[in-house]
């Protein structure tokens, strides 16, 4: 992440119609999976804590970051943040409930160690939930300024999961309605090698209706699996009756 949109992220994060959809689908899909009280949480890329408040209906939270700059010191949850790179060497001593990986997997050089590590991580039973953009022709100058690798599909993204003996639950594509904007965005762009900026948050009537209009679509062509759209959400879990040791 460049630095002008690390200075920004909080602001965006609680803010912008696209974090703030994505976030309460994310809270209303693990309300309906009935997790038990009290689970061990990790957060991987969790910035500074953004999520923090409302996963802890769900259980005890702790985070990973890899980017110290978002990481606030004076923050109360700051002490609950592993400052690390999620790989073999992070060693918790604990397994956990529910891992979530938000737009995280598409930054990372070694995906396929990034999924095994949560394997390990997770106790027999647990839930691990991610989402990453979704497909590749709808590369932007966004993908370029967040330093993505690249953009994942089902026919990816499920392989890799499965590959690290997940078993997959539900796999939901969001934001349709920024497909074909992000399509054409993506053309101009090309077209007029137009320069990356970061987003800005909407006036506040046009961030209501776009929230709304998000939120919409992901209960409703989401949930009836939809084959497109800008965002890719996975929950899988780990399986008991898969957990022998490799």
């Amino acid at each position: 992440m460049e630095t002008k949109y690390a200075k920004e992220y909080r602001n965006l994060y609680e803010h912008h119609w696209w974090w703030r959809a994505r976030e309460d689908a994310i809270v209303a899909l693990l309300r309906g999976l009935h997790l038990a009280p009290g689970i061990s949480i990790l957060d991987v890329g969790c910035g500074d804590a953004l999520f923090f408040d409302r996963l802890a209906e769900f259980g005890n939270v702790e985070g990973l970051e890899p980017d110290a700059r978002l990481i606030e010191p004076a923050s109360p949850h700051s002490i609950k943040i592993h400052p690390a790179p999620f790989d073999k060497n992070f060693q918790p001593g604990k397994r956990y409930g529910l891992i979530l990986m938000l737009d995280v997997l598409e930054h990372l050089d070694r995906p396929e160690e990034a999924v095994s590590c949560v394997y390990d991580l997770l106790e027999a039973g647990g839930v691990f939930l991610l989402t990453v953009p979704a497909f590749p022709v709808l590369w932007t100058n966004h993908d370029v300024i967040n330093h993505h690798r690249l953009r994942y599909r089902k026919k990816t993204l499920i392989p890799l999961l499965r590959k690290a003996r997940f078993s997959i639950e539900k796999a939901r594509y969001w934001y349709q309605w920024t497909f074909p904007v992000k399509l054409v965005e993506g053309m101009v762009q090309k077209i007029i090698h137009s320069g990356s900026s970061p987003p800005r948050v909407p006036p506040n009537w046009l961030n209501r209706f776009l929230y709304r209009l998000s939120r919409l679509e992901q209960q409703t062509l989401g949930e009836i699996g939809a084959p497109f759209g800008s965002t890719l959400m996975v929950l899988c879990v780990k399986h008991p009756d898969l957990c022998s040791e490799k």
